[in-house]
């Protein structure tokens, strides 16, 4: 009988990887209560700060399969150090920033190179591929259940710094904070599982990153799935960035918002947890399904509802249960797909569709606010999305398509 205990050196590498994660993530989950300071300090619209949150979204989207193809060639702990570089740099030239192209300079393109080298694909492919296939989608739930807990943590942190050193200081804090992430890659050093069965894996040649892609390109149900992230980042970066904003136009306070934050953040480790331990037990794409169907239904409640701060931690507690519940899914199926050998890279490329949608989400709430003074087309819209999300899942099969 196989045995199915995570290792000592899995268990180092998950570790590391959850503080890492609650850094990166941590900090940037709290971008969103950036926006009304620096937008009224600099007499800017919503749209300039929206934009160069939607311009990190599609770069760290965009970047994330190269990113994932440097992993998965020299080790994952080394694109982790650089990316825990660049984020230290880009978060101090974000406390300089009083134009829309510093902005988009340290937000944008630099904060995305480096969230992709700091986040869940990377991280949650290192823990993926050292994992037992049995025990993988309970590894990459408890990773990133533990990482979630950096949300918790970091947005009334983030909120206490803003009102008491101000937005440019506070940055300068989360800087020193981030560039802890440096020394703690080296806890990445896991070494892959091996199957014993699949005795000619080790032999396969290595394929480049223009093979892979010939191999994915006709597999309908790894498009399907990547439709379906595209959903999950509309829908969280729409939220995550212009909610408190929201509620600050509906004549609640900064802290309300941050509060509706840390509850996604504190419940979300409940959520995260929760889908990788189904996830080794019951069919990926049925339980993506019921997420994206439970997440429409959490959104029409709140906009149904009338506004109270009851309604509000309601709708921050569900919604932090279904918040990135579909990652240690979606990575699963990828894994289950396709082995561990290339998972970053193809974890990568189903990342760039969710950033499209983040894309999206994050700039057009901007657009739909300058315009309108509100945000109702948008929710309208991530409504619609939560049905496309469980129909696109329908044709997503875990079906391995090659030998792991």
């Amino acid at each position: 009988m196989t045995d199915t205990r995570f290792s000592k050196p899995l268990i180092y590498m998950l570790i590391g990887s959850a503080i890492i994660l609650a850094l990166s993530l941590g900090v940037r989950h709290a971008f969103g209560l950036y926006l009304v300071p620096m937008s009224h300090e600099f007499g800017w619209g919503h749209n300039v700060f929206s934009l160069a949150i939607a311009m990190q979204n599609l770069i760290w989207g965009a970047v994330q399969p190269i990113t994932g193809a440097f992993a998965d060639k020299y080790g994952s702990k080394v694109v982790v150090a650089v990316g825990g570089v660049l984020y230290t740099i880009g978060l101090l030239l974000m406390a300089f920033s009083s134009t829309g192209l510093l902005l988009n300079l340290s937000v944008g393109l630099i904060l995305g190179l480096a969230l992709s080298a700091t986040s869940f694909p990377v991280l949650l492919s290192a823990v993926g591929r050292a994992a037992h296939p049995e025990k993988r989608s309970l590894a990459m739930g408890i990773a990133s259940a533990a990482g979630s807990f950096g949300q918790f943590i970091m947005l009334p942190s983030t909120l206490l710094l803003l009102q008491n050193i101000g937005w440019s200081a506070a940055l300068i804090v989360s800087a020193i904070l981030v560039a802890l992430i440096v020394p703690l890659a080296w806890m990445l050093k896991a070494p892959m599982y091996i199957n014993p069965n699949a005795k000619t894996a080790s032999n396969a040649p290595s394929l480049s990153f223009k093979q892979i892609l010939v191999i994915v390109k006709n597999h309908k149900p790894f498009w399907f799935l990547a439709l379906g992230f595209l959903v999950c980042g509309f829908q969280v970066v729409f939220i995550g960035i212009h909610l408190p904003g929201y509620l600050i136009d509906h004549g609640f306070n900064a802290t309300t918002g941050t509060i509706f934050l840390a509850l996604v953040g504190l419940f979300n480790i409940i959520g995260t947890y929760g889908a990788g331990w189904l996830g080794g037990k019951y069919s990926k794409p049925h339980l993506l399904m019921l997420l994206y169907g439970l997440r429409g239904i959490a959104i029409i409640a709140f906009l149904m509802l009338p506004l109270s701060t009851w309604t509000i931690y309601a709708f921050g507690i569900s919604m932090g249960l279904l918040w990135l519940s579909t990652v240690p899914l979606t990575n699963g199926i990828v894994a289950n797909m396709f082995g561990v050998k290339y998972l970053t890279m193809l974890s990568g490329i189903v990342f760039f569709t969710h950033q499209i949608g983040s894309f999206f989400g994050g700039w057009l709430g901007g657009v739909n606010h300058d315009m309108t003074g509100n945000y109702n087309i948008i929710w309208g819209v991530s409504i619609a999305l939560s049905v496309l999300g469980v129909l696109v899942h329908f044709w997503v099969n875990e079906d391995n398509v090659v030998n792991e």
